[in-house]
């Protein structure tokens, strides 16, 4: 006998005296992928946690003077379960933001960079708020998966053609007391990845580091620890960027606020999942470079700032290390 899937049905009333709560509550319910049963009715996959959001907006549509009941229920057949599933196919959805797609790389070349960096990131929103609601992927969210990584890897090689490409290396576990009083060398004009990393070297690896500003990654001396180009001593590797592989290699990656800085890097240099303080640092690196005369002062202003991040990220009672 075939396995019929469970659902959550939301039954509700919304506020009548009250426009604003309304609204708000019509964007949650198409957030969160909601399916419309009728008028009132709404439909999503059983599943712990969209069981605890949709409870808690219920609460909420209550709480605001309206009424919600929030039922879990089983398809009563096969017929009823294949109809509650078409409720929610995407590929209207992923054919507009495949369009969208096709639009935005025809426009990549006459983009600066910061334009091309937020045109990135707006479309990784959309792209990951359409992922998160398609709870029955197929043919269309394959193709568009497909579309997107295209997308990606063209506007780097278009916009950043010295800007590494991920190696499939495995990364080494090394030991600090061998890249004490060393050279480093990355690309000129610093950005987040780079910046950050030079920081975190300093730091936290080799306090005694001289850094060589690169017009060239081919200019990269054969004894210089290089990072964040194509053919570094510390490229990206994977998925993760050059400051992700410094923290893994040097045995840093437990340690809290060097993980969120991590995470900072990862989403303004290759996207990912929203960190709320991005935009900031992005802005205020985006000034310091229009502030600083070159890359040794860009350093150093930066450094003031990612330390006081590394004390934020770090939160009471976790100690950073003690350089």
């Amino acid at each position: 006998m075939t396995c019929l899937r469970s659902w959550l049905l939301l039954v509700l009333a919304l506020p009548t005296e009250n426009a604003t709560a309304r609204m708000r509550f019509w964007r949650a319910l198409k957030a969160m992928g909601c399916a419309v049963l009728r008028d009132g009715v709404y439909l999503l996959p059983s599943g712990e946690e969209r069981s605890l959001v949709i409870s808690e907006l219920a609460d909420e549509i209550v709480a605001a003077g309206g009424a919600a009941t929030v039922i879990e229920t089983v398809s009563r057949d096969r017929a009823q379960d294949e109809l509650f599933v078409a409720l929610f196919d995407r590929s209207g959805p992923y054919a507009e933001f495949g369009q969208e797609l096709s639009a935005a790389r025809k426009s990549l070349s006459r983009l600066s960079v910061t334009e091309a960096n937020r045109l990135l990131r707006r479309l990784l929103r959309e792209y990951e708020a359409l992922r998160s609601i398609d709870y029955f992927a197929g043919v269309a969210s394959a193709g568009t998966a497909a579309a997107w990584a295209d997308f990606v890897a063209e506007a780097n090689m278009l916009l950043s053609p010295d800007e590494p490409q991920a190696a499939n290396s495995g990364i080494l576990r090394l030991a600090l007391e061998n890249y004490q009083g060393r050279t480093w060398a990355t690309r000129r004009h610093l950005w987040v990845d780079r910046v950050a990393c030079a920081w975190l070297i300093r730091r936290f690896i080799d306090p005694t580091a001289k850094f060589l500003w690169l017009e060239k990654p081919s200019a990269c001396p054969k004894k210089t620890l290089g990072f964040d180009f194509d053919g570094a001593t510390f490229p990206h590797v994977g998925e993760r960027v050059s400051f992700e592989v410094l923290l893994t290699s040097f045995g840093l990656e437990q340690d809290r606020g060097l993980v969120r800085i991590g995470e900072l890097v990862h989403t303004l240099d290759v996207g990912g999942h929203a960190v709320p303080e991005a935009g900031g640092f992005e802005a205020t690196m985006a000034g310091a470079r229009q502030r600083c005369p070159d890359d040794d002062a860009l350093l150093d202003e930066m450094s003031g700032v990612l330390d006081s991040l590394y004390v934020f990220f770090s939160g009471p009672g976790t100690r950073g290390r003690d350089r």
